[in-house]
């Protein structure tokens, strides 16, 4: 897909992190940027640096996306890049010990419900409804693409570490759908692939760089090359590589350093 001002594209959890990175790396590539997020002083920032639109949207909400999307559309035109980075996720170990009662317990079925409803059911609610609008598209090339997602999982759907029961099974729901998603897809020209982050110097992490140093120091070193966490724009720069080459379909990339996550 040629990457230029005339393709329009949609970034969920786009006002900070990674979404913030894509969001970036698009508009820089003179991409039409809609951000749709939650945080709207810190959306709509961006969208003014970027000359995009922010959109207040809750990825757990059907009628949210959808109004977000026709929002983004009634600006922009159809968009023919998605990038999901928004997530609502839950957590706890299968089975712990509670000091506060002295015995053990386990991880409430309702955490890792919330966890398949943000993350994988969420991933499902933000591409099908872009396939939808994009299948209604004309074509972009000789190849009769007419669009692109990205997904973002995570190392963890992989290395699942103790407590992420929760987070590492909806990521690895996430993983699973991505081929038949793909094929879904494939007599329409929309691709379908997925990012599986490994540690990144997200908003979250650099709060442990400044409340906890000593554990941030030990997950730099845990990275076998380079020693250190990703950078946002290196998860940007992917985004744009998955998005401009056409032969890119079906696949979960690792972006992680070749770190594989131990236990804890």
């Amino acid at each position: 897909m040629k990457i230029d001002n005339t393709i329009a594209a949609v970034v969920t959890g786009g006002a900070s992190g990674l979404g913030r990175a894509s969001a970036q790396a698009l508009a820089a590539a003179g991409v039409k940027v809609a951000i749709f997020d939650i945080s709207e002083v810190a959306g709509e920032a961006l969208a003014k640096e970027i000359g995009g639109i922010f959109c207040n949207v809750d990825i757990m909400d059907e009628e949210s996306c959808e109004a977000g999307f026709a929002k983004a559309r009634a600006a922009h035109g159809q968009e023919r890049v998605v990038v999901h980075c928004a997530v609502v996720a839950g957590g706890g170990k299968t089975v712990g010990f509670d000091k506060t009662t002295g015995g053990w317990k386990r991880a409430p079925t309702a955490s890792i419900e919330r966890a398949a409803l943000g993350i994988f059911v969420a991933s499902y609610r933000i591409a099908s409804m872009a396939a939808l609008g994009m299948a209604n598209a004309d074509s972009l090339n000789d190849d009769m693409e007419r669009g692109c997602i990205i997904l973002t999982s995570s190392a963890a759907s992989q290395d699942g570490q103790i407590g992420q029961v929760a987070y590492g099974g909806g990521k690895g729901a996430v993983n699973s759908m991505v081929l038949p998603m793909a094929r879904d897809l494939m007599d329409l020209g929309i691709r379908v692939n997925a990012i599986l982050p490994g540690t990144f110097a997200t908003p979250p992490m650099l709060g442990v760089k400044e409340s906890a140093p000593a554990i941030f120091a030990g997950l730099e070193a845990s990275v076998p090359f380079p020693k250190r966490l990703g950078k946002p724009e290196e998860f940007g720069s992917l985004v744009m590589e998955l998005a401009r080459n056409t032969y890119f379909n079906g696949q979960l990339i690792r972006l992680d350093g070749a770190i594989r996550m131990p236990p804890r």
